[in-house]
């Protein structure tokens, strides 16, 4: 029998990149929009006609409720939140009305309308923090230090204890941070990726960043959605995976990697403004990869190099 799934946050990115992997594999796909953002379509125009979107939002759970008895999902991927951590700053409230309470009503929606339906939790480095150990693992303590962060640890800890009390199939994914050519701009490796290709063709000359020496853990984003739809295929117990790349690079390596593509000097074109300094610069978040590794045979199929030249292609194309 065909499955079925619902994605909430189908137009982001994660949304968009799943949506695709989950056509390919034979799946009937449910996609949870507002209706506010239900002109907000460009990342799925190519293949709308072959998913059903709902109408719903994570602060009406009566919505969800809705949504969930008329899909009758096989499996559930939570992907939407107000996922910018800057914003979190400066809008904290609502970020922890979808980014943590969202989930909330999720749950409880799923527990009493689809209780033996596998659903994905989108968690997030963010939760770590300041970790006192490097790389981090599933067991590492989580001490986030921005509203998004904290929301994103709710969520997390609602999902498990979920999982716990009322035996749903319940998986968090830790995902650091993913990129791709469908990426927004405000996020700082495509605003990179992005600005190199404008300063080529002659759009643009100058790029202004924050922090050159910021590191991350960066993996391509249809590597993550992989392994998301993975965790929710295992016939054992549910369980929490990290996924990332298990390496970190600077913002000044993704910069000169971008310009390198375009054959253009960064130095002439890249100055650093304080205004574009995070409040909470993160200590160094590189995610250990064994456990998703060894237990589900998961890992990047993307180079950090492949991801940043793919990425300028399209930049250069558009």
């Amino acid at each position: 029998m065909t499955k079925k799934a619902l994605i909430t946050g189908l137009t982001g990115q994660d949304g968009s990149y799943l949506a695709e992997l989950l056509l390919a594999k034979g799946y009937q796909v449910f996609g949870l929009v507002r209706r506010s953002s239900t002109s907000n379509l460009e990342r799925i125009s190519h293949f709308s006609d072959d998913i059903q979107i709902l109408s719903g939002d994570l602060l009406d759970q009566s919505s969800l409720m809705d949504v969930i008895a008329e899909a009758q999902p096989d499996e559930i991927y939570n992907l939407a939140s107000q996922s910018y951590v800057p914003l979190s700053w400066t809008q904290p409230a609502l970020t922890a009305e979808y980014t943590a309470l969202g989930v909330s009503r999720l749950l409880e929606s799923i527990r009493r309308c689809k209780p033996d339906a596998r659903f994905y939790q989108a968690s997030s480095s963010e939760v770590f923090g300041q970790p006192d150990e490097s790389p981090q693992t599933e067991r590492t303590a989580f001490r986030p230090r921005n509203p998004y962060g904290v929301a994103k640890a709710y969520a997390h800890w609602m999902t498990v204890n979920y999982r716990q009390k009322y035996k749903l199939y319940a998986c968090c994914g830790i995902t650091y941070t993913h990129e791709s050519p469908r990426r927004g701009t405000e996020f700082v490796f495509r605003k990179i990726t992005h600005a190199a290709a404008q300063i080529k063709l002659g759009l643009a000359n100058e790029l202004k960043l924050g922090n050159l020496d910021a590191r991350r853990d960066w993996c391509y984003a249809k590597d993550a959605v992989y392994a998301m739809w993975l965790m929710l295929q295992q016939e054992e117990k549910p369980n929490d995976y990290i996924i990332a790349s298990g390496e970190t690079h600077s913002v000044r390596e993704v910069v000169e990697c971008s310009f390198n593509c375009v054959g253009l000097n960064w130095q002439d074109y890249v100055s650093v403004d304080p205004a574009f300094y995070r409040p909470d610069e993160p200590v160094q978040l590189i995610g250990s990869i064994d456990k998703i590794k060894t237990e589900l045979g998961w890992q990047p199929q993307h180079s950090f190099e492949q991801m940043v030249e793919l990425m300028v292609d399209y930049d250069l194309k558009k």
